[in-house]
């Protein structure tokens, strides 16, 4: 019966918030809309120098075949020299260089090999390895006396190649994240500030009745934000689960858990909100950082892998995109809920042991 009431208490010291309630809203809202625009994984609009010393029919099919290119390569210039076509690429005019040698029809219609000649920027790496690979692969289609190997490529999990499919459910951990991680801390910390948790440290409420009252609040806030963020996700981008939406549900319940738990955890060492809100900040920064939200966990060094384990929010990705992707269930997915209960039980024991009571 006590608990109802402290719940009780918290939902209305966060409707009399006039900050929070606009907050839980607008910020999943605004996310949804620009972050995946922002955080673009494609590489389009490479703009491409042209040296064709050899003014064949064989070089024009090749250039057609490259302006054919529309989403990917723009011509920007027919630079007469090499040195021209560096410079280009020096002002900053071009992304890419190709160039032609003279000969290169008789070379090819001899079957002989004819180098051509592929130079790409790579201030930007991804940009730069993805141009040389697009070249190369337009170059190979047009080069005849090589004998054509027919490939037929099927993409199970992701047809039409599009990004946000991949990025849009990892997001949506990482709104959860950002909402259910800080504001426990915050709250805590607050009541700190303003001397009314001394009020609370007076009766006789029990330390693990008090911090279940601090957080269920905030896991009805991630379920609203999560299902908001489905609903965003349909409308906007046209991307849903091919799994269960239950299985979203039941992974997401355990993993907010584990992050308003870490959330309080923070709090009970912090004496400021300003405290509180650096430490929460660095960890959930690394977090992010080493989740697999944006950068492959396999393309990381293998000491980064290793402390990849310890990272909550990598499982929770891990489940997102293989029930979005896949359709993964339950079962698929054994490793990643055993991992998440664990930190689940830690931070949450370690939150009501560190809470002390002053009276």
């Amino acid at each position: 019966m006590m608990i109802r009431y402290l719940i009780e208490k918290e939902f209305k010291q966060l409707v009399r918030n006039p900050f929070l309630p606009k907050l839980i809203l607008i910020f999943p809202c605004m996310m949804m809309l620009l972050m995946p625009w922002a955080a673009n994984l494609e590489v389009k609009d490479i703009r491409l120098a042209v040296v064709d010393a050899d003014h064949s029919q064989l070089s024009r099919r090749l250039l057609e075949k490259v302006s054919s290119s529309v989403d990917y390569f723009r011509t920007v210039a027919f630079p007469g020299t090499w040195n021209e076509a560096l410079r280009c690429v020096e002002s900053g005019q071009a992304d890419a260089i190709l160039e032609i040698p003279r000969g290169f029809e008789r070379q090819c219609m001899r079957g002989a090999e004819s180098p051509v000649l592929i130079a790409v920027n790579a201030v930007n790496g991804t940009k730069g390895g993805l141009a040389g690979s697009y070249l190369t692969t337009v170059l190979s289609s047009v080069q005849p006396g090589v004998p054509q190997v027919g490939v037929e490529t099927q993409y199970l999990f992701n047809p039409s190649l599009d990004y946000k499919h991949f990025i849009v459910p990892a997001l949506m951990v990482m709104l959860l994240t950002l909402l259910c991680g800080f504001l426990p801390s915050l709250n805590v910390v607050g009541e700190k500030e303003a001397g009314t948790i001394e009020q609370i440290n007076v009766t006789p409420v029990r330390k693990f009745v008090f911090i279940l009252a601090k957080l269920v609040p905030y896991w009805l806030i991630g379920f609203v934000v999560l299902t908001l963020c489905f609903v965003l996700a349909w409308m906007l981008y046209s991307v849903v689960p091919v799994g269960s939406f239950l299985t979203i549900y039941g992974f997401a319940l355990v993993f907010l858990v584990v992050v308003s738990g870490f959330g309080l955890v923070i709090s009970n060492y912090s004496d400021t909100l300003q405290q509180a809100m650096f430490v929460m900040f660095f960890f959930l920064l690394l977090f992010i950082l080493m989740s697999g939200l944006f950068t492959p966990i396999r393309s990381m060094p293998l000491w980064a892998q290793a402390i990849t384990w310890v990272n909550p929010l990598r499982y929770f990705v891990e489940v997102m995109r293989a029930v979005y992707l896949r359709g993964s269930g339950v079962a698929d997915l054994l490793p990643q809920l055993g991992a998440l209960a664990g930190f689940a039980v830690v931070f949450n024991l370690w939150a009501v042991r560190s809470y002390r009571k002053r009276a």
